[in-house]
């Protein structure tokens, strides 16, 4: 075989550590980013937070000056941003010190006007209730919000005990988990106080003595049920307080009693002739009784757990304008969750000064600051021109909620915006837009198609929308079953399978007929 020398162009994608960084912010929710920005912050001397104030009416328009009703569909100069890969590689070939950025948050707005046309044009819209005259601000109100803990010590304090018993009691009170149940045993708590020595087995005793007494003190503090070990315990509890204070009649509450004094997987399934040959007890007693402990709570510590962690900030924020028969909505970012980030003046005026010793790691650190800053703003305008097009297909949902919400797939978004589908998938991953009808992630504006009668397609959150209006419609005597409900929807037009409905269903957490059957 002859040897020769040949030439070949080829075209490939470099990761770059610029779009490593553009991918991994893009993928990040609010909350990491916001500690990745407070990582950068110190770790990179040229990047610093911007002091300025806040933009003042960020996106808005006023009523005195209203959008023109012809201008139906409106986007600002800055939202047309450019794909991941194509701003990484623009950043990648700038290497000047001319200008330094910097990004304050401002971020353009669209205006979508809803059509009514296949849902009438008279069908009002439902009001946000995000506004208000005074502004409640959620993450205080969470973080002033009692524990368990704290409430159970504050009751303590009333009890007139001995120091020995007072601490047995704020040990117990400490050991209860968010649910306020005590999972460890009271030997296991007294062992692993004394240990496990045998001469320190009298201690033990003396211990498992004191924290039963101690449990007794705390079975008896508000809300009834707290330090059960058990489920049948906690139930056993809260009716036991319920005849203490007179309000059930005893009949039914020692009827309730007995049926907690059963299997607890007669209850669960509802086994009513069971019970009633187990107890003793008129079925209508029984049924009666079955429908107190339903409206028990199984959690005592329920009310007591922290909300902090189940608030959700939306990224991006819509709502309605204007007035007349064509609502109008107002995509925009949510202010306050976008950083203020500028590059250092001061050291990046040095830093063009100074060509000695180590100035080659500086200008490295003052490029990653730039980066950081663009990509952080990338991140943002395709977070925003990714909900301007899903507002643009999803318009009917934002006038009348989620049974008008049309077939849609990441791939119709990412054709339409010229990106890549996994770009997409990573915008709508934790990032939540404020609706009039609540606030959703953006993943839930997708949906998988369902046949219809007419030859199109209803979206899957349409169908379990309507699932749930026809569960809670129903009959409780005679609940509807997945058979019913697949009829229902082809009544519709809408080809449900039966396994289908209840795949919806148990997302949806229905339970099946034979449970929700009215007692």
């Amino acid at each position: 075989m002859k040897q020769g020398l040949s030439l070949r162009v080829s075209q490939h994608l470099a990761l770059t550590p610029q779009l490593q960084q553009s991918i991994r912010l893009l993928q990040l929710s609010t909350l990491e980013l916001s500690q990745e920005v407070e990582q950068m912050l110190d770790e990179n001397p040229f990047l610093e937070a911007s002091l300025d104030e806040p933009v003042q009416d960020f996106g808005s328009v006023t009523p005195e000056a209203p959008a023109s009703e012809d201008d139906s569909y409106h986007t600002s100069a800055d939202t047309s941003s450019t794909s991941t890969a194509d701003t990484a590689g623009e950043s990648e070939g700038e290497g000047g010190m001319e200008a330094e950025p910097s990004w304050d948050g401002e971020g353009g707005t669209n205006e979508v006007v809803a059509d009514d046309g296949e849902w009438g044009g008279d069908a009002p819209a439902r009001q946000n209730n995000l506004g208000g005259d005074e502004a409640v601000d959620a993450t205080e109100l969470a973080r002033s919000q009692e524990s368990l803990t704290a409430h159970l010590h504050r009751q303590a304090l009333s009890l007139r005990l001995s120091p020995e018993d007072s601490a047995a009691l704020r040990f117990l009170i400490e050991s209860l988990n968010d649910d306020g149940y005590l999972e460890d045993s009271l030997p296991s708590l007294a062992l692993g106080l004394a240990g496990p020595d045998e001469e320190q087995s009298e201690e033990v005793e003396e211990l498992v003595q004191r924290f039963t007494m101690a449990l007794r003190l705390l079975q008896h503090l508000e809300p009834a049920g707290v330090g059960a070990r058990d489920l049948r315990e906690c139930l056993t509890l809260q009716l036991k307080a319920l005849r203490g204070a007179g309000t059930v009649p005893p009949a039914l509450v020692d009827a309730a009693l007995a049926i907690c004094a059963q299997p607890m997987e007669l209850l669960a399934r509802r086994d009513v002739k069971r019970l009633v040959t187990a107890c003793g007890v008129e079925d209508e007693l029984v049924r009666a009784a079955m429908g107190l402990i339903a409206r028990l709570e199984p959690k005592p510590g329920r009310r007591f757990v922290d909300v902090e962690r189940n608030i959700v900030i939306p990224d991006v924020l819509v709502q309605k304008i204007g007035r007349g028969p064509q609502p109008r909505f107002r995509v925009q970012l949510n202010p306050d969750v976008m950083p203020r980030l500028k590059v250092h003046d001061i050291y990046a005026s040095a830093l063009k000064q100074h060509k000695g010793e180590g100035s080659a790691a500086l200008q490295q650190r003052l490029q990653e600051a730039r980066w950081f800053i663009k990509n952080i703003q990338q991140r943002f305008d395709t977070i925003l021109r990714v909900s301007n097009a899903i507002v643009e297909r999803q318009k009917n949902f934002f006038v009348h909620g989620e049974l008008a919400m049309r077939p849609l797939v990441l791939r119709e978004i990412a054709d339409e915006l010229g990106l890549h589908e996994s770009t997409i998938s990573r915008v709508t991953t934790a990032k939540y837009m404020s609706t009039p009808f609540g606030t959703f992630e953006l993943k839930y504006f997708f949906g998988s198609a369902l046949g219809t009668e007419t030859g199109g397609n209803a979206s899957s959150t349409a169908v379990r929308a309507l699932i749930k209006q026809f569960v809670s419609s129903e009959d409780l005597r005679k609940p509807l079953s997945d058979s019913q409900i697949s009829d229902m929807l082809k009544e519709q037009g809408i080809e449900c399978a039966r396994r289908t409905v209840a795949k919806y269903r148990d997302a949806l957490r229905i339970a099946p007929a034979n449970l929700r059957k009215s007692l």
